[in-house]
C-alpha cells in the first residue's frame, strides 16, 4: 500500500515538471532562465527517480523484515508450546509457597541423567532416593519391581528414581549405576533417573521446630516434603496413575496386575488415592489429575508435619464436619482412601536416610498369605454354613488376606457369594487345601450361579465348558464341579448377568476344608479393559 502511493506521488510530481517546463517554453522567458530552470526540473526528475528506487529498495527489505519477525514469532510460540509440555511444574502458586524460585528461576527444571521422555503411560511409578551412610537398598528394590512386572506392562508403565541430592558427582554415580544394572530398561524408557537443581531447595538452617521433634529431625522430613513435591509434580504429566513408593521396598510378584485389576473394581470415583501398604507413604496410588491439589496442599505446610500426617488432614478438610464425631469423620475418610489388603510392598530398610537412625518398621500385612493366592475379587456378601476355625473366615479368604478353613462339611453345606450388584463372570477359580494342610480339599461339590433375570434354556440344555448346565430347584444353574479339589471354568454369556454364586456340597467329609484361592473374573468393557495393564 505504502509503495503504490509513492508511486502515485512521484507521477504527480513529474507531471507538474514536465507541465511547468512547457509553460515556460510558450511564455516565451528569456534563454538563459529557461536553461537554468530545466537543468533544475531536471535534477529534481533524477532526484524524484532516484527517490522512488530507494523507496521501492526499503519497501522490498520492510518486507523481509516482517517475514523474518512473523516467522520468528511463530517458530517461539511453538517453542514456548513445546517448552510448557515439558515443564515439571505444573502449579500456580508455586513462587507464593517457595518465594525463593522468583529469583531462581531455573530451580523448577530437573537435571534428566537418564530417560527417553516417555508419556502417556499407564502408571508411573516414583522412586525418591537419598544418599545413606550406611547402605543403600536402591537396586533390589528396582530388581524387585521389574521382577514383578510383564514385558508387556513395561510398554504401559514407567519408574522414576528421583535422586534428591544436589551433589551432581554423586548423581551421575548412582545413574551409571542403574543403566549398568538395568541397559534396556533405561534405553526403552521405562526407567528415568532426575534429580533437582540447588537453587529448588530454600534454606533449610532456620526452621522452626515442632512436635517435639529436633531441629535435625525437622529439618529431614522438610526436605523430604520437598523431594516428594518436586517427584509429583515432574511425574504428573506423564501419565494415568501414579504409585509413591520408597527406595527400600520389595515388592510382591504381579503387583501390577492386581493394582490395575482392584482399579478397576472401584466404582466410587471419590476416592482420592488407594492404599497398597499401610506404612507411611509407601505404596499410595493417585489418579495424576489429582497430584497438583495433593502438592499444592503439601506446600502449604511442607514446614509444619510429615507426608503421611498432611495427607490425612487433607482427607479430613474434605469430608470431616466439626458438628460430627472422630467416628463420623473416620468413615468419611474410607471414601477417599480405600485400603487394599494384604500389602502389595514390604519395607526392608533398617538403616533410616535420617542419618543415625535405625528403623525396623514392618508392614504385618504383608506376607500374611504365605499360604493363600490372592485376587481381587469383586463386591459381594460372603456367609456360609461352614463352622470356621479360629480366624481362618471366608471374609479373609475372599479378600486374600487368609484362606479360609473350617471343620468337616456335611451334605447340604454351602459356600455363597452375593454380589453387590450383578455382574458378568468371565471364569472362576476355586483352590482348596495347601501345601500345609494338602488333604483338606473339597471333594462332592459343584460351582452354581443364580442368573438376574429369568432365564431359559435352549431345547438340549446348554453347556459351560465340558460340564451340562442344570438347573436347580431354587432357580440356580449347575456349571461345573471340583475335581481334585479344584473347580476351574468359564460361564457361559447365555446366563446374562448373575447375582449369586454358590459352592455347594452334596456329600459328607471326614476331613476339614480349606480354601487357598478364590478368583471370580468379572467380564470387563472395553474402557475399563483399559485400565488392565
Amino acid at each position: 500500500m505504502r509503495l503504490r502511493l509513492t508511486s502515485a506521488l512521484t507521477f504527480v510530481c513529474l507531471s507538474a515538471v514536465f507541465s511547468f517546463a512547457w509553460y515556460a517554453a510558450r511564455s516565451g522567458s528569456g534563454g538563459s532562465v529557461l536553461d537554468v530552470n530545466q537543468r533544475q526540473l531536471l535534477e529534481l526528475r533524477q532526484r524524484l527517480f532516484y527517490a522512488e528506487k530507494e523507496n521501492k529498495k526499503r519497501s522490498y527489505e520492510l518486507e523481509s523484515v516482517l517475514n523474518e519477525i512473523k516467522q520468528f514469532i511463530d517458530s517461539t510460540k511453538l517453542n514456548v508450546l513445546s517448552l510448557a509440555n515439558k515443564l515439571p511444574i505444573h502449579l500456580s502458586n508455586i513462587h507464593y509457597y517457595l518465594p525463593h524460585l522468583q529469583e531462581h528461576e531455573d530451580g523448577i527444571y530437573p537435571n534428566v541423567v537418564v530417560g527417553q521422555g516417555r508419556t502417556g503411560v499407564a502408571m508411573v511409578i516414583g522412586v525418591p532416593t537419598v544418599r545413606r551412610e550406611k547402605e543403600s537398598y536402591l537396586m533390589d528394590t528396582l530388581e524387585s519391581l521389574f521382577s514383578g512386572m510383564s514385558e508387556a506392562q513395561k510398554k504401559h508403565c514407567m519408574i522414576i528414581i528421583f535422586v534428591a541430592e544436589v551433589d551432581l558427582k554423586y548423581v551421575n554415580s548412582i545413574a551409571e549405576s542403574i543403566r549398568s544394572r538395568f541397559p534396556e530398561e533405561a534405553l526403552s524408557g521405562v526407567l528415568e533417573v532426575v534429580s533437582p537443581p540447588a537453587s529448588y531447595y530454600p534454606k533449610l538452617s532456620n526452621l522452626k521446630t515442632s512436635l517435639g521433634d529436633s531441629s535435625k529431625r525437622v529439618r529431614w522430613r522438610t526436605k523430604q516434603n520437598l523431594d516428594y513435591s518436586f517427584l509429583m509434580m515432574y511425574a504428573q504429566p506423564r501419565g494415568t496413575y501414579y504409585l509413591q513408593l520408597e527406595d527400600d521396598i520389595i515388592a510382591k510378584p504381579s503387583y501390577i496386575q492386581t493394582i490395575s485389576e482392584f482399579i478397576v473394581l472401584q466404582d466410587s470415583k471419590e476416592w482420592l488415592f488407594l492404599e497398597f501398604s499401610q506404612l507411611g507413604f509407601i505404596g499410595k496410588l493417585f489418579r495424576c489429575r489429582d497430584l497438583p491439589l495433593i502438592v499444592e496442599f503439601l506446600l502449604m505446610f511442607y514446614k509444619d508435619k510429615p507426608i503421611d500426617w498432611l495427607l490425612d488432614h487433607l482427607l479430613s478438610v474434605k469430608v470431616c464436619s466439626p458438628e460430627k464425631d472422630a467416628k463420623h469423620c473416620e468413615r468419611q475418610k474410607t471414601y477417599l482412601r480405600i485400603r487394599y489388603s494384604p500389602s502389595l510392598f514390604q519395607h526392608v530398610g533398617i538403616h533410616s536416610s535420617l542419618a543415625g537412625k535405625i528403623q525396623k518398621l514392618k508392614d504385618r500385612d504383608f506376607g500374611k498369605n504365605a499360604f493363600i493366592t490372592a485376587h481381587v475379587n469383586p463386591a459381594a456378601e460372603v456367609t456360609t454354613s461352614l463352622k470356621a476355625f479360629q480366624h481362618y473366615t471366608l471374609e479373609k479368604a475372599y479378600k486374600g488376606i487368609e484362606y479360609f478353613w473350617a471343620f468337616a462339611p456335611v451334605a447340604g453345606d454351602y459356600i455363597l457369594f452375593s454380589f453387590s450388584q450383578p455382574i458378568k463372570i468371565q471364569r472362576y477359580l476355586f483352590r482348596s487345601g495347601n501345601s500345609i494342610h494338602p488333604g483338606d480339599i473339597i471333594t462332592d461339590a459343584t460351582v452354581e450361579v443364580l442368573p438376574s433375570a429369568e432365564i431359559d434354556l435352549p431345547p438340549g440344555g446348554a453347556n459351560s465348558g465340558n460340564f451340562k448346565i442344570v438347573k436347580t430347584q431354587d432357580g440356580y444353574f449347575r456349571i461345573g464341579t471340583f475335581k481334585n479339589g479344584i473347580a476351574d471354568g468359564t460361564v457361559n454369556p447365555n446366563l446374562g448377568n448373575i447375582k449369586a454364586l454358590r459352592l455347594s456340597i452334596h456329600s459328607s467329609s471326614p476331613t476339614w476344608l480349606l480354601l487357598s484361592e478364590i478368583f471370580i473374573m468379572m467380564q470387563l468393557d472395553e474402557n475399563k479393559k483399559k485400565i488392565l495393564l
